[in-house]
């Protein structure tokens, strides 16, 4: 993929998921483990990272810092993904899925966003 497209394609992934935690918080609020504290306050902080970091990547001079940060977030993300494996997929009254769809995520995926994030660095 051409490296603009694809910088462009990932800071409109982050700024969108971001606003999203916004919009749509009861989305996040359950997938956050049961063993943190400060539910409200780890989804807002989340959005705002995501927003910010989507802005970052666009700006020259803050791509570097802002595809790093996106790494360490998607690395903080970690326990959210391990959480939603052991509670079976499935949150009350909320997002259900097939256990292996987690695995998907945290094994496949999340690993992918990792490179994609390291790929438009400068």
């Amino acid at each position: 993929m051409n490296k603009k497209i694809s910088l462009w394609a990932q800071a409109g992934f982050y700024f969108v998921g971001g606003l999203n935690h916004f919009i749509n918080p009861e989305f996040y609020l359950d997938l956050i483990p049961r063993y943190l504290i400060f539910f409200d306050e780890i989804n807002l902080l989340a959005g705002i990272m995501e927003v910010v970091l989507g802005i970052g990547l666009l700006l020259p001079v803050t791509r570097n810092y802002a595809a790093y940060g996106i790494i360490l977030m998607l690395l903080a993300f970690i326990p959210s993904h391990v959480y939603f494996i052991q509670i079976g997929g499935c949150v009350e009254g909320g997002l259900c899925a097939p256990t292996w769809v987690g695995w998907v995520r945290l094994v496949i995926i999340h690993p992918l966003l990792i490179y994609w994030a390291w790929s438009v660095r400068k």
